[in-house]
Order: C-alpha cells, then structure tokens, then sequence
C-alpha cells in the first residue's frame, strides 16, 4: 500500500545525516529539533501555537483536555474513522455519539450531526477522513447554534486545505499523526497538536509533559507524551517536501479516475482541496472476494474501515445513537488501492487493470 523505500529515495541521504547528527548531539528529548520543528510546522500550518507529542492518539487525548471535555460530556464524531479517534473520546471519561456520514465524502454528514445533538452533547470532532477536509461550514454553523466546541481530528488531512485554511486552524484545536503512512509520516510514532488559543496551548504543552509548566513543578495530573529529537530532526526534512508528496498524491489520483472511468467501480470526486492519505473506491461486486483475488496476484489493497464503529465490540456498552446505515453499507463495498509519492503511472495501470478483471 505505501511503499516509504521509494517514497523516501530522493531525501534518503539527507534523513540518514539528520539521524546521525542527533545521535552525535547527546540531546535526544525537548532539544532544537524539536523546538524547530514545532515553528516550522506551525508557519506552514498558519496556526500561533503548534505542540508536539508522542503520538496521533495522544494528540487527540490531549486536543479534549485543552478543550475542556471531560467525564459525562457527549462528544459528537463520526461512526466511519479508526478507533482512536473514540478510544481518545472514552480516554478523558467522556462519551461518544457516533454520527452517520455522507456516502460521497465518507465523512461526517452535517444533516445527520444536528439530528443527533442531545442537552448533554459538549463538542463535535470532526474527521478529515482519508485526506478529504469535512464539511467544516456547515457543522461548525451547527456546533455556533447549538454552543459546541469544535475540534478536529487531522490525522490522515497533513496539507489539506479547506477554504484557503489548513485543516486544524478551523476548530479551537486540531490533532495530527505522523505514523509513518500518513501524509507527513515519521519513522516511528509521533503527533501534533495546534491551535490559535493561548490557554488552549498553555494546558496542552502542561499535560504532554507529566502536567508540568516548569522542572519538577506539577499544576495538575499529566502525561508522558513528548516527541523524539530524531523523530522531530526527520519530520523537518520530509515537511520541506510535503507540498510536493502531496502534489504527487493528487496526480496518481487522478491517473485512477481517468483510467476508471468507463468501469463500476465508484471513485472519490476531483477535489483539489484533498491531500488522498487514502484512494478508497465502492465497489458493487462482492468486495471481499475481489480483495481477495488481487492480494493472490500480488496487488495490494486494505479495507479502511471493515467494522463500523458502532459494531465495534468495545463501544457495546454505550447508550444508544443514532443509526449508521451508510457507515454500515460503505464498510462492506469500500477498498482502499495504493496510492504514495514515487507511485508511477504505469504502477497505477497494473493495479487498474488486474481491478477491472476482478470486480
């Protein structure tokens, strides 16, 4: 799916001095690297405040505490994302109510967000799924009507834009990953969070730091979730390419739509605001067995996601929400293809060719 060898080919040198230089530093925590990286990232996002963490779920953990969520508060997401994004929900005591999605975008559908508010309901988290921003006009209007806070999870949107902004500047706080597949990825597990809020960034940088303000002084309960120099020193490198990998990312999408155009396979829409973490078609034949039989002629394919979260067995305990009957279909009729910087077109024809003689 995400061939990082190619990907990483031309900066390979680079990365590799980069490493060595931090091991020759002596400074492996909270040093210049990541002091750089954090105002460089920050510049490039256009957000005031850009923190660093250990990872993309810590990031997400982190983005509710500076928001204020907590025990008993109802958190709105969408039913269609990777656990985490719950799972960070459920990690500071509040509850999240899972919202159906929009079978075009697969993400959250705004219609089916108002539908679901409750008295209890404190926040929205909206995904960027797949690369694709959500439709933040819309549910940021009903987070104004209703007093929710919005909050964004940019896991898979590292670029993105939506109405000239960076996903991640639209909410009070935006969470990122750099797994090593995502759009920005590490070589290991990192996260960011940002946000344009000085109170906001002042208890998000406390708590990724074992609650501490200043050495050895504790305000409050925290965690240990701080960014590795040479994971910082690396990120550096890959973030002065990103708007290249991402340029690179948008043509392989498009070589897929041009040469799937005359099949029934359903691709997602031309949308110059989408950084494609992800190339997920619909299928209408039996899914699984196509899947199958490309993976047995050595083409790579994944389903994200093949359990909706509301089927999630971990989340049986919840109060009941709203149905998910588009979360539900798309589960079963949705295969990711490969999509990565360094893919090439005639790659992009293999894959299309062995898809059209199995679907």
């Amino acid at each position: 799916m995400v061939d990082v060898l190619t990907w990483h080919q031309s900066i390979q040198d680079r990365l590799e001095q980069k490493a060595i230089d931090v091991l020759r530093s002596g400074r492996f925590i909270m040093g210049g690297e990541v002091a750089g990286f954090e105002q460089e990232v920050a510049h490039y996002l256009g957000c005031k405040y850009a923190i660093s963490c250990a990872n993309g779920t810590d990031a997400l953990v982190l983005s509710l505490h500076g928001a204020g969520i907590g025990p008993g508060d109802e958190v709105l997401t969408t039913g269609f994302t990777f656990f985490a994004t719950v799972e960070a929900i459920m990690q500071v005591g509040a509850v999240p109510v899972l919202v159906d999605i929009d079978a075009r975008t697969f993400n959250i559908d705004p219609t089916e967000l108002e539908r679901c508010i409750t008295s209890r309901s404190k926040a929205v988290l909206a995904v960027h799924l797949f690369g694709l921003p959500a439709a933040i006009r819309e549910i940021q209007s009903t987070c104004d009507r209703h007093g929710l806070v919005l909050l964004e999870d940019c896991a898979q949107s590292f670029g993105a834009t939506y109405q000239s902004r960076k996903t991640g500047n639209h909410g009070l706080l935006g969470a990122f990953s750099f797994f090593p597949s995502k759009n920005l990825g590490g070589f290991g597990d990192g996260g960011l969070v940002i946000t344009h809020d000085p109170e906001a960034a002042k208890t998000v940088k406390m708590l990724r730091n074992h609650g501490s303000a200043s050495q050895y002084h504790h305000q409050c309960k925290g965690y240990n979730s701080r960014l590795d120099e040479i994971q910082a020193g690396l990120l550096r490198i890959k973030l002065e390419h990103i708007e290249a990998f991402n340029a690179e990312r948008r043509q392989i999408a498009q070589w897929y739509r041009e040469l799937l155009q005359d099949s029934d396979v359903i691709c997602p829409e031309d949308c110059q605001e989408h950084v494609y973490h992800q190339f997920t078609v619909v299928l209408t034949s039996n899914r699984d067995a196509v899947k199958e039989r490309l993976t047995a002629r050595g083409i790579a394919c994944a389903v994200y996601y093949p359990v909706p979260l509301n089927k999630q067995s971990a989340l049986a305990k919840l109060p009941g929400g709203c149905e998910l009957p588009v979360c539900e279909q798309l589960s079963r009729h949705c295969l990711s293809l490969p999509i990565y910087p360094g893919m090439t077109r005639e790659q992009v024809e293999t894959v299309v060719y062995m898809l059209n003689e199995e679907i």
